[in-house]
């Protein structure tokens, strides 16, 4: 679909060349790395798939990046790809030599492409990450990690098949304020954790109780928006960030926000490799409209150790109850001085990453060492999130065996932990 490929207008193109031709042959000192930038040889190629809102938060910092050169870019709204290329532009000028694109396959294609930064809805994530591990590229995907545990345990198999290097999106991962607090949590300073509070937030998008479908958007490849996801008419609250609404695509904010703060408290529990042990909840599912994700939640999660762990539309960030008292992602605790606490050199210590969670996601494609949130950690985070949607859908309790991966004697939770995909595409 090689039509699909939008590069920079042969007048631009001209016009920089014109300016080339006209100047001294002189080299820039970035380009020889004289002035503390790496040589473009020396850089990691990345690529962005997905290029709106988080995505183009991602192309902004990558652009800025010292150690990487953005030479692709694909999302499937035009006036979205214009505005990276314009973001792409203003950073390396008119010879940046970055394509951009409509179908995430080109830039697989592409021998040139060492990693590809995946910021496309959620249903999008484990299709095109699996292709990208196939294609010999390592990977960064935005959180929830897959749309389903069935795809999250595929995309774990795919990394470890291709040895590739994969950062989950979770980036509280990388937060020094984060590591000290769980680390305070794992060293046992509030004693024993009883419970921990999560508020994912509620909806930030309304539709109303009926909808039209409305036509395609000129420069919108409607098609290539829903993918696997089973066909359904246009309308323009399916797409773009509201998405999220919509089981099709998502799981509310449980699956959106509760990712984030799943990953923060498995990573304080010790249970990276693991999980509740039960799962219940309780909310409303909307009668009416376009938007169909539950919503006025609650999830109880409980885990081996007694510990539960409850999600809520209200309330904030983690907060972490144990027998000596409580603490919370701020530092902020009761008795105070548990946040003051010092840790001891023979404590047990997390991974720490120097710089942000991308700058990580780099180091560790240069190193080939683990980064901070690798495959199997958001896909035993993003699980607990899909849990809770599966036992509000069941309206039960359900219970889990994180060993294994299953539901314990319940064939209609098993059902739930896949869905089928639509023709073409597969994981």
């Amino acid at each position: 679909m090689l039509q699909r490929t939008m590069r920079l207008s042969r007048r631009t193109f001209l016009k920089g060349a014109a300016a080339l031709t006209a100047a001294p042959h002189v080299i820039p000192a970035s380009a020889l790395g004289l002035d503390g930038h790496m040589p473009p040889s020396e850089r990691i190629a990345t690529a962005c798939i997905g290029i709106n809102n988080m995505g183009g938060g991602h192309l902004s910092a990558l652009v800025r990046k010292r150690e990487a050169q953005v030479v692709g870019i694909c999302d499937v709204d035009e006036r979205v790809l214009s505005a990276g290329q314009r973001t792409v532009e203003r950073a390396y000028g008119t010879a940046g030599g970055c394509v951009a694109t409509r179908d995430f396959r080109e830039i697989l294609a592409r021998a040139d492409v060492d990693a590809v930064v995946i910021a496309a809805p959620d249903h999008w994530h484990a299709p095109i990450a699996i292709a990208a591990c196939k294609a010999g590229k390592d990977v960064y995907s935005e959180k929830p990690l897959a749309l389903t545990i069935g795809q999250g345990q595929a995309m774990v198999r795919a990394v470890r098949r291709y040895g590739r290097v994969f950062q989950t999106g979770t980036q509280r991962r990388s937060s020094a304020i984060v590591r000290r607090v769980c680390e305070l949590v794992r060293n046992g300073r509030i004693g024993r954790v009883t419970k921990v509070t999560c508020g994912v937030g509620g909806w930030n998008r309304e539709c109303g109780p009926s909808w039209e479908p409305e036509p395609v958007p000129p420069g919108f490849d409607y098609e290539m928006w829903l993918g696997p996801a089973p066909w359904a008419p246009y309308h323009h609250l399916r797409c773009h960030y509201s998405f999220r609404f919509i089981m099709d695509y998502s799981g509310g904010q449980l699956t959106n926000n509760g990712a984030h703060w799943a990953d923060v408290v498995q990573w304080a529990l010790g249970a990276d490799d693991s999980g509740p042990v039960e799962v219940e909840g309780t909310c409303d599912w909307p009668q009416a409209g376009l938007f169909d994700v539950p919503r006025n939640i609650h999830v109880i999660a409980t885990y081996a150790s007694g510990t539960q762990v409850h999600f809520t539309d209200t309330g904030g960030e983690p907060k972490f109850y144990g027998t000596e008292g409580w603490i919370d992602l701020g530092n902020r605790s009761d008795p105070p001085s548990i946040a003051k606490s010092e840790i001891g050199p023979n404590e047990v210590r997390l991974y720490q990453s120097s710089g942000s969670h991308m700058d990580n996601f780099l180091e560790c494609v240069r190193t080939r060492r683990e980064p901070a949130a690798p495959v199997e950690v958001g896909h035993r985070s993003a699980t607990v999130c899909h849990l809770g949607v599966i036992a509000m859908r069941l309206g039960r309790k359900v219970r889990w065996n994180p060993a294994t991966e299953q539901f314990v004697n319940d064939p209609d939770a098993e059902r739930l932990l896949d869905r089928a995909l639509r023709s073409p595409w597969s994981v």
